[in-house]
């Protein structure tokens, strides 16, 4: 056994950058498992920082100085977030009241259609079975009205955090624009001089998750955008709610929409019925779900994810549980990282053959 551990070392950890990369990535999951809570305003400072960081680049690119190209997309993203909490969030808030008051007659109206289901269709539906899903779903929905109650009820003193966040998020993502170069070559000083590894993992990463996490807000936008224009046309109830929920539902692959799509039908068939609007409105949500399949999603991460769907969802599963709803939405540039980590990872017998071949 001894012999088994002590040739995996000498295998993969015969490099000197090899073992200070494992020992740096080891810490900064475990500071971030750990200490993430503390370090929450700090980890999305540094995530805007990132992602706002394209569009330095970008207009530097154009000839506008460095300190006028972040002011610009800092002001920017300022004022956008602005107009949101003022101009969207009212809105969606109403709606949200609006819909949980509402949620005990869209259960029961439900209820009633899948009683009838029993009566049409006996040889398809059982109503021992109906009625045990209806049961489990009032359970949940009361958790679920719970957990709003105590949530709204905490919340009042959550809004110490709140102001935290309003007051140093902006100001660390400021500072991290401004002194980026500055922090990375401090970073740099640090480490070792000769760090190949580290060099082509922070090429890969740093192309792909930027491209990643500014295409996934881009899809988010322009999903969620196109589904309350076709919601509204439709005239359906909750309109911005429900387009909120389709555009978030893109930052979890394959099982986001799936579980979307059950309050979209649920509401279109309490307000219409089996009529022609509701089977309208079905068309169209699985028509911006295909076109943002097979055309959006191509066209914004066409040379970003070259990830295997299985590799995918268990990322999403892994990491979401380990860190909730950001562990979601950054599954897959973490496991992109592994990917970009296990390729680019020294292996002696590898790097015995490159020197014999630099021999011949």
């Amino acid at each position: 056994m001894l012999k088994v551990l002590h040739n995996w070392i000498e295998r993969y950890l015969s490099d000197e950058e090899a073992i200070i990369f494992a020992l740096l990535l080891i810490t900064s999951f475990a500071v971030i498992i750990w200490l993430g809570r503390p370090l929450a305003p700090v980890l999305t400072a540094l995530v805007l920082a990132f992602i706002m960081q394209g569009g330095v680049d970008r207009l530097k690119g154009w000839g506008v100085p460095n300190f006028a190209s972040i002011l610009v997309v800092f002001l920017s993203t300022i004022l956008g977030f602005v107009g949101f909490v003022v101009g969207v969030a009212p809105a969606l808030l109403e709606q949200a009241e609006n819909f949980f008051s509402e949620l005990p007659k869209l259960v029961a109206t439900v209820q009633d259609q899948l009683l009838k289901l029993t009566d049409s269709y006996p040889e398809f539906f059982n109503p021992e079975q109906i009625g045990q899903l209806i049961n489990q779903a009032g359970q949940q929905l009361s958790g679920v009205g719970q957990w709003l109650l105590s949530f709204s009820i905490e919340s009042l003193p959550n809004l110490v955090g709140v102001l935290i966040y309003l007051v140093l998020v902006p100001i660390l993502v400021f500072f991290f624009l401004k002194d980026a170069e500055l922090i990375l070559g401090w970073v740099g000083r640090r480490l070792p001089d000769r760090r190949p590894i580290m060099a082509r993992v922070w090429a890969e990463m740093k192309s792909q998750v930027s491209n990643y996490v500014r295409g996934k807000f881009l899809e988010i936008l322009i999903v969620g955008g196109v589904s309350f224009v076709a919601f509204a046309i439709l005239d359906l109830r909750y309109a911005a709610l429900l387009a909120l929920l389709v555009g978030l539902s893109v930052v979890v692959p394959y099982i986001g929409a799936a579980v979307v799509t059950i309050p979209v039908a649920a509401v279109a068939f309490v307000q219409w019925g089996w009529s022609s609007e509701f089977y309208w409105l079905l068309g169209v949500y699985a028509l911006i779900q295909a076109l943002d399949g097979n055309v959006l999603v191509p066209l914004l991460f066409s040379e970003v994810v070259n990830l295997h769907p299985i590799a995918i969802i268990v990322a999403v599963l892994l990491f979401g549980g380990i860190w909730g709803f950001w562990g979601v939405f950054f599954a897959i540039p973490l496991a992109t990282l592994f990917k970009a980590v296990v390729s680019a990872w020294p292996v002696a017998s590898r790097q015995l053959e490159a020197s014999e071949g630099l021999d011949h």
